[in-house]
């Protein structure tokens, strides 16, 4: 009896399992970096087919793979949806958009994960950021900026945009895994320690020096004032989930400044970023408001703070309500209510101090503004004198 030979086509109809090449030919020279695949007959006379769409890849030549191949990136809905959902640029192709939802741990070639885009991404976010803040509030304090910075792209934050665009994570990186799946090595779960003997919890590694001021911090710390992660085997150990979504928005930002240009970069951090709303007032830690509020009027050349009692109700009762003003030559610099004085008067220093350190100007003008074309001409943002000194 004479065997059918079914047509390229008709195998989009078929399963995986009965698909005729899965069973009759054996792949060979697979290349990740190919759009085709070529496979060989049982005869050597017989002639050659190639495959060009990735679902006719057998089982087995997927699973070794430690990530989607480029080309299943054309074919996959979750990742059309997401590139029409986050309007990305047209000129981000969908394969460089698989490649950002590679994390490191998944995929250790530096070709088809997305540790280039974070690096640059992540400076992209540090700088405009910074810059934004520093335009925006001059007179913050450096811990201030650090914690600001934490909230506007910390990875925390990164994380929870993570989840906001829909993107979904992969139980197990592969080459099987849909591309639109965000896709790391899971970090096993830690042993429980033995409570019975004391435990040794080391602060710093061997020989390195102490060093925890605000200077060090600047200079050589992360952007968030923290120290810089030590290079580790990630491929060996894995990455949490919050690390791996940080990974990908980094990347994600990397990917569109290299292919759509600065200004659709900037327009997306703008979306995305500089649209959140951040209470820089719960961000203070003030130890010694009344004390940092007369080295302040002392080194601005402003009279001693005194403070008032403006009014006050139920001196004698259980719920006693006090409110004290802080004056510098009759200029109210704050105001604040407690259930006692010392309380009312401590409230008070602290409103005078946000007033100082909030100021914003009214209109300021950002330094990545002037790579723009026909820029106005720049106008210095203020520069001020810096936090005071404890």
């Amino acid at each position: 009896m004479k065997r059918l030979r079914l047509l390229r086509w008709s195998g989009c109809v078929l399963s995986p399992r009965t698909r005729p090449e899965s069973s009759q030919f054996l792949f060979y020279n697979f290349r990740r970096c190919q759009a085709t695949a070529a496979i060989a007959s049982e005869s050597h006379d017989q002639p050659v087919d190639i495959i060009e769409d990735t679902r006719y890849l057998p089982e087995k030549i997927l699973t070794r793979l430690p990530s989607p191949p480029v080309t299943a990136a054309k074919t996959s809905a979750k990742l059309a949806a997401l590139h029409a959902r986050l309007s990305l640029p047209s000129r981000l192709p969908l394969e460089t958009l698989a490649r950002t939802l590679v994390d490191e741990s998944a995929d250790p070639s530096q070709r088809f994960n997305n540790k280039s885009f974070a690096v640059l991404g992540n400076d992209l976010l540090g700088y405009y950021t910074s810059e934004y803040i520093l335009s925006q509030y001059p007179r913050l304090p450096t811990a201030v900026v650090f914690a600001a910075m934490y909230a506007y792209h910390g990875p925390a934050t990164l994380s929870m945009l993570t989840r906001e665009w829909g993107v979904e994570a992969a139980a197990a990186p592969g080459g099987e895994v849909d591309p639109g799946l965000l896709q790391f090595k899971r970090l096993p779960p830690e042993p429980k320690p033995d409570l019975r003997t004391p435990q040794l919890i080391a602060t710093r590694e061997p020989g390195e020096k102490f060093r925890r001021t605000m200077s060090s911090r600047t200079v050589y710390d992360d952007q968030f004032g923290e120290p810089k992660e030590r290079p580790e085997d990630l491929a060996q150990k894995g990455v949490t989930l919050e690390k791996a979504a940080t990974n990908f928005v980094r990347a994600l930002f990397g990917a569109v400044y290299l292919h759509a240009g600065r200004a659709a970069a900037k327009q997306f951090y703008n979306d995305h970023i500089t649209s959140r709303q951040v209470n820089m007032a719960s961000l203070f830690h003030i130890k010694t408001p009344t004390k940092d509020l007369s080295r302040l009027c002392a080194r601005e050349g402003f009279q001693a703070p005194v403070a008032k009692i403006l009014s006050e109700t139920g001196r004698k009762s259980r719920t006693p309500v006090f409110v004290v003003g802080i004056y510098s030559a009759g200029d109210l610099l704050g105001e604040g209510a407690g259930a006692s004085l010392d309380e009312a008067r401590t409230r008070a220093a602290v409103t005078a101090l946000k007033g100082w350190y909030l100021y914003s100007p009214t209109e300021f003008r950002l330094p990545s503004e002037m790579e723009e074309p026909g820029a106005k001409p720049w106008i210095p943002v203020m520069v001020d004198a810096g936090e005071i000194a404890n």
